[in-house]
């Protein structure tokens, strides 16, 4: 045990001193080498010449040189404990002049010889078989020596006072297994120390008359003491406790490892208490026997704070009431009983001064300090780790402790059951730890009115019910490990400012929770089973708003859960668009398409005349229909005419008085509609033949023509017959110009004709006219001619 507790004391210091210089260093993995526990023999050679830190510590090492360390001229902390060395010359580190600390601790050193330039903050050489204390002249000049380490099997006097000038803070002193054959009790008495660590030796009857009352030390710790043979008191260490009086700077005592009977136990609580000391530690205690009913006298103490940790009694019964009274009666401030497997503890018979119990780790039952009205002044009390089982029970016991702020009932097996009665906590209470017990959502119906922190992490609780009681002061909640599946609404807890609701069962939290809880300074809500859809979206967006110093753990402790293909993804990576989430938006922005669509759609077909062209195509179609359909001997499928001649009623007189004699007089066959209709066929279809039975098509165009609407059928069919016989049959006659802007706007096919086509332009002049009709004619002719020659 007490090597476990100077272990510990010096991993504190060496962290201390790694943390002061990491915080100098830029580059950390270059200064500090850990080479423990890997088996070494020696010291590594393959050292950064900048190493700052080196732990070989745990290895095999027997020997130590000044060339293993001549290179590290930046060594300031060299910890070589738990090897095997065995001799030490101090002067293999002349060169380390940035040296601090040594550590040469639990190793086989029985020697050492010194180097005067050597200046250490720090110097262990404790646990190791020194016969004389290993302490050199050259000591004196380490004026910054604030701890040191020292084993001795025989303590000498002149040994202490090479060292005497020195103000070290802390000295460990262990005393090897045969000390006590010859000593001189005496020898500590120039020792100039404020803490001193004494380890007698391990499995040896407390035998020992060293005087440990050294005049400068505060704090005294004293480790190994075994007085089982003396019932009557242990004399020995009686006498040493006894003598601590004559040290009034002393105010901290610890006694480490105990063995004793009940009887001397007590003695030592008696013997400490008129004394200077104000904090007083007992540790690992083993007791024999039963006690004696004494008076304990409690008169005439300075003790601020008991601490007893890990009792154990091998008694089958004891007196526990006498017990008890003894402890519950005890006039301090400050009362730890821990780790004892106490099983009761009665109320103090008066008004008790204790203002801080700690009965942790125990035996403790619902019946502790039922209806004690005598603690008053208490403020902070710890039942944590013991056999509390019911709630109500502990709430009654809280009612006549009218100071109690903190209560830590932690690691128990507390439940509540609302139909148990009347829940009404001393109002005085402000810090309550419930963690770990198997609490229900019905404790939010049990807690103290002006709580401001609470801790109910780790029990089973599945929701936060609504009503509860409004807990207007609460700043702090931790509800974590759990089962809750949604996150608080702060209307109960208007002050909430620190939630933590990690480790639970929330997979949609609502994306309100910062409008509702505004004060939030601090939230953990990681390791939850997001999952992540829709509903998740606006929480994200909502945590996107606030702070990263807010969020506990952002990003790495937010990930999905639900879908598969997202889990593991960090929250802050998933993304969904609003469109596909709001059903609402969706359907609107999909009937805004729609209705623009149709609008366009709309405005192109009344632009493009399109219900006029499926109207045409339609009787096209069916014309053609009705022609396959006639029998074969019925259809004239051979050519009738050259020409198929379209004009509007308003230019007849020019087509009969010109056109028409021009052409015929030539023998060229011409299509009119007056005289090549066939009667009680439609229009339609008529037009549609007398295309189809003529080579060309020819238009006489004029401002009259785009005004009539069977031109622009003709005109329509005769284009589509161009398409689909695959062939060029359109003759365009300009009669008269037409400008732009009079032809209709559903006129597209005759727009482009006239755009991107060659046509005859009727001139004016009587002397062109010859040339006019010699090309009209010269364009149908060798159309003939090529028809002739197929």
């Amino acid at each position: 045990m007490m090597r476990t507790n100077s272990s510990i004391f010096h991993f504190a210091i060496i962290f201390m001193l790694i943390f002061e210089t990491r915080t100098q260093l830029s580059d950390e993995s270059e200064f500090l080498v850990n080479r423990s526990k890997t088996g070494l023999f020696h010291v590594p050679k393959d050292l950064s010449l900048k190493t700052t830190i080196l732990d070989i510590s745990q290895n095999y090492i027997s020997e130590l040189h000044t060339s293993d360390i001549l290179s590290l001229s930046k060594l300031r902390i060299l910890v070589v404990s738990h090897n095997r060395i065995q001799y030490l010359d101090i002067s293999v580190f002349k060169f380390n002049q940035e040296l601090e600390y040594l550590d040469l601790s639990h190793n086989a050193l029985g020697k050492i010889s010194c180097h005067p330039t050597l200046n250490l903050k720090h110097l262990d050489l404790s646990f190791n078989p020194f016969d004389h204390l290993p302490i050199c002249k050259e000591f004196v000049n380490m004026s910054q020596l604030e701890f040191l380490g020292l084993s001795a099997t025989w303590l000498q006097k002149s040994s202490v006072l090479l060292i005497a000038p020195l103000h070290i803070n802390k000295v460990l002193l262990v005393l090897g297994d045969t000390y006590g054959e010859e000593e001189d009790p005496e020898s500590l008495h120039n020792l100039n120390t404020e803490s001193l660590h004494i380890v007698f030796p391990r499995r040896k009857e407390f035998s020992f008359t060293l005087d440990v009352s050294v005049s400068t030390a505060v704090s005294l710790e004293l480790s190994n003491i075994k007085c089982v043979l003396d019932d009557n008191g242990c004399s020995y260490f009686q006498d040493i406790l006894s003598k601590l009086q004559k040290n009034s700077r002393l105010s901290n005592l610890t006694l480490n490892n105990i063995e004793t009977t009940w009887n001397f136990f007590i003695m030592i609580l008696q013997l400490v208490w008129p004394t200077s000391i104000e904090y007083f530690s007992i540790t690992n205690v083993k007791l024999q026997g039963r006690p004696d009913l004494r008076y304990f006298d409690y008169s005439n103490t300075s003790l601020k704070a008991l601490s007893i940790h890990h009792v154990v009694s091998d008694a089958f019964s004891l007196p526990q009431s006498y017990i008890y009274e003894i402890l519950s009666n005890m006039n301090i401030q400050n009362f730890t009983v821990s780790d004892t497997h106490m099983v009761h503890m009665v109320c103090p018979s008066q008004i008790s001064p204790f203002l801080y119990l700690d009965f942790s780790n125990n035996l403790l039952t619902d019946m502790v300090f039922k209806n004690c009205g005598n603690l008053v002044k208490l403020k902070t009390l710890n039942l944590q780790m013991n056999q509390l089982k019911e709630l109500v029970s502990i709430v009654n016991m809280t009612k006549r402790m009218k100071s109690l702020q903190q209560l830590d009932i932690s690691q128990n097996s507390l439940s509540y059951d609302e139909n148990e009665g009347n829940c009404t906590w001393t109002g005085s209470l402000l810090n309550l730890n419930m963690s770990s017990n198997i609490l229900t959502e019905s404790v939010f119906r049990c807690l103290p009115p002006k709580i401001r922190k609470l801790d109910l992490h780790n029990n089973r609780i599945r929701s936060i019910p609504k009503p509860i009681m409004k807990l207007e002061a609460l700043q702090e909640l931790n509800v974590a490990s759990n089962s809750l599946a949604h996150l608080p609404d702060c209307g109960t807890f208007s002050s909430l400012s620190v939630l933590i609701i990690d480790s639970n069962s929330i997979s949609n939290p609502s994306a309100d929770f910062f409008q509702s809880c505004q004060k939030i300074r601090s939230i953990r809500a990681g390791n939850n089973p997001f999952q992540c859809t829709c509903e998740l979206r606006e929480f994200v967006q909502s945590l996107g708003r606030v702070s990263h110093e807010v969020i506990e753990g952002w990003p790495d402790s937010y990930k999905c859960d639900y879908p598969e293909n997202y889990k593991g993804t960090l929250l802050k990576d998933f993304h969904v668009s609003q469109l596909s989430c709001n059903t609402t938006l969706l359907l609107v922005t999909i009937g805004i398409t729609m209705l623009v669509l149709t609008a366009t759609v709309t405005t192109l077909c009344i632009y493009f005349d399109l219900p006029w062209y499926l109207r045409m195509v339609c009787q096209w179609t069916q014309t053609r229909r009705r022609a396959r359909n006639i029998p074969l001997e019925e259809v004239q499928r051979t050519l009738q005419f050259h020409a198929f001649i379209s004009y509007s009623g308003h230019d007849s007189a020019w087509v009969k008085s010109e056109l028409l004699p021009n052409l015929e007089k030539e023998g060229i066959r011409i299509c009119l509609h007056e005289r090549s209709f066939v009667p009680g066929k439609s229009i339609v279809e008529n037009i549609i033949n007398c295309i189809e039975k003529s080579y060309k098509s020819i238009f006489v165009l004029s401002p009259n023509f785009v005004q009539s609407e069977w031109c622009h059928y003709e005109l329509y069919f005769a284009h589509h017959n161009l398409f689909h016989e695959g062939f060029d049959n359109l003759i365009l006659i300009l009669l008269e110009p037409i400008p732009q802007y009079s032809i209709p706007s559903n006129y597209h096919k005759l727009k482009n004709l006239m755009a991107q086509r060659t046509y005859l332009q009727w001139p004016k002049e009587k002397s062109k006219h010859g040339l006019f009709w010699a090309n009209l004619r010269a364009s149908i002719n060798i159309k003939l001619m090529e028809q002739a020659k197929k």
